[in-house]
C-alpha cells in the first residue's frame, strides 16, 4: 500500500516552508526596511548610468548634473559622453605629472570642475557619438588603459628628462582604448564639432561654483582644497556647515540639483540597503530608524583631519525626503547601475551623514541664497 499525503497537509507544509524562507529574507534585509521614505521634493534627472570598472565617478556625477541643468533650462534630455571627458583629461594630467618629475597625482580620479575644464577647452559630444567602449563591450573598464598610461609616464620621468614623444604616446594610448574623437558629427539632423555642440547647449561654466566647509581656512573666502584628486588645484568657497546645508536645501527647493563629493568608503554607507546614516556610538538596535549623531563643525573637521572623510566618490543630489522619524534624507543618484539596487540606483543619505562626509558640492551660483552670494562676492 502506497503512503499518500493529504492535499491539505501538503498545502500547509508548502506554506510553512515559504514562511520560513520569507523570515530568512526579512532578516537579511531588515536593515533596508528600517527606513520608510516620503519624497518632499524631487528634480528631474536622466537615467542611472554604470561607471563599472572605472574611477570616473567625478565624470558621471557631473555630466548627470549638467544633464539636469539642461532639463531645468528647457533644453530637453541629453545623454552626454563621459568618456569624452576622460579622453581629454588624461593628457592634461600627464602634462602635470611629467612637469613635476612624477611627484604629482595621476590616475582615474578627479573633481567636478574637471568636466567644466574639458567643456570649455574641448567641448562636448553625445554619448551616441563617442561611447568610449571597445567593440563588443557593454560595460566600461579603464583599468588596463590606466595601468599602461602610468607605466609609460613612469618610464619617461625615470629617464630624468621629458621625452619629445610623450604627448603623442599619451594620445595614442587614449585613442587605442577609447577611440578617436570625431572632428565633426551629425546629431538630430545637424552637423557639429565638439565645440559647436557645446555652444549649442547654452551651458555657461562660469555659472557653477564649488563650495566646502572646513575650519583650517577662513570662512567666506576661497582656497585650494587639499585632496589628492584636486589635481587642477581648483579653488572652493568655504562656508560654515550650517550654510553648506542651507545651500543644498535652497538649491533642491528651487529645482537645482547638486553635484556631491564625499566619502562612502567608510562605515554607514550601506551598499545593500542603499541608504547612509551616522548612528550614535553603541546603538545596537536592529529595527526602526537609527539614532544619529549630532554632527558639529568640529566633528566634521576632525573626520577630515583623521582621513576618515575623503573624496572617494561623487554623486548627484536630486531630491529631499523624510523618513518615518522625520529625519531629512537627500535623494542621490549614483553611477553604479541599477542591478540589485533597492531604489533603482539611487541612495538616501541622511542629513547627519551629509554633514559629516561631504567633501564639497558644486551648484549653480543662482541656487545659493542671495545673502550668502553677497558674503562670498559671487
Amino acid at each position: 500500500m502506497k503512503f499518500r499525503i493529504p492535499l491539505y497537509t501538503l498545502i500547509l507544509f508548502t506554506f510553512f516552508i515559504f514562511a520560513l524562507h520569507a523570515q530568512d529574507e526579512a532578516k537579511k534585509n531588515e536593515k533596508s526596511d528600517r527606513h520608510f521614505f516620503t519624497m518632499i521634493h524631487e528634480i528631474g534627472a536622466t537615467s542611472v548610468k554604470n561607471q563599472a570598472r572605472t574611477g570616473t565617478c567625478w565624470d558621471f556625477a557631473t555630466q548627470s548634473f549638467l544633464e539636469s541643468e539642461l532639463m531645468r533650462m528647457g533644453k530637453g534630455r541629453y545623454n552626454l559622453s563621459e568618456m569624452f571627458n576622460v579622453r581629454y583629461t588624461y593628457p592634461l594630467k600627464a602634462e602635470r605629472y611629467v612637469r613635476y618629475h612624477g611627484k604629482y597625482q595621476f590616475g582615474e580620479g578627479g573633481q567636478a570642475h574637471d568636466v567644466l575644464t574639458i567643456f570649455d577647452k574641448y567641448g562636448a559630444v553625445p554619448n551616441s557619438v563617442y561611447p568610449g567602449l571597445e567593440p563588443g563591450d557593454t560595460l566600461y573598464d579603464n583599468t588596463e588603459m590606466d595601468a599602461v598610461l602610468k607605466a609609460a609616464l613612469k618610464t619617461i620621468v625615470n629617464r630624468n628628462r621629458i621625452s619629445d614623444h610623450y604627448e603623442a604616446l599619451v594620445n595614442a594610448i587614449c585613442d587605442v582604448y577609447l577611440g578617436k574623437v570625431p572632428k565633426t558629427f551629425e546629431y538630430k539632423g545637424k552637423e557639429y564639432t565638439p565645440k559647436t555642440f557645446a555652444e549649442s547647449l547654452g551651458i555657461n561654466t562660469k555659472d557653477y561654483v564649488e563650495i566646502t566647509s572646513f575650519t583650517h581656512h577662513p570662512f567666506y573666502s576661497k582656497f585650494v582644497l587639499e585632496v589628492p584628486d584636486n589635481w587642477e588645484q581648483g579653488e572652493y568657497y568655504n562656508v560654515p556647515l550650517k550654510d553648506l546645508i542651507r545651500i543644498i536645501d535652497n538649491a533642491i527647493s528651487n529645482d537645482y540639483s547638486v553635484a556631491w563629493d564625499g566619502a562612502v568608503g567608510k562605515n554607514n554607507f550601506y551598499r545593500k540597503a542603499d541608504y547612509a546614516v551616522v548612528p550614535i556610538e553603541g546603538d545596537t538596535s536592529t529595527t526602526g530608524a537609527e539614532k544619529e549623531l549630532d554632527v558639529t563643525q568640529q566633528l566634521r573637521q576632525k573626520a577630515f583631519d583623521d582621513y576618515a572623510t575623503t573624496d572617494d566618490h561623487l554623486m548627484q543630489i536630486t531630491g529631499v525626503a523624510k523618513d518615518q522619524a522625520g529625519t531629512t534624507f537627500y535623494y542621490t543618484k549614483n553611477s553604479w547601475g541599477t542591478k540589485d539596487k533597492k531604489y533603482g540606483g539611487y541612495w538616501y543619505m541622511s542629513e547627519p551623514f551629509v554633514k559629516l562626509r561631504t567633501i564639497a558640492i558644486m551648484v549653480n551660483k543662482n541656487a545659493i541664497p542671495k545673502d550668502l552670494r553677497d558674503k562670498l562676492g559671487i
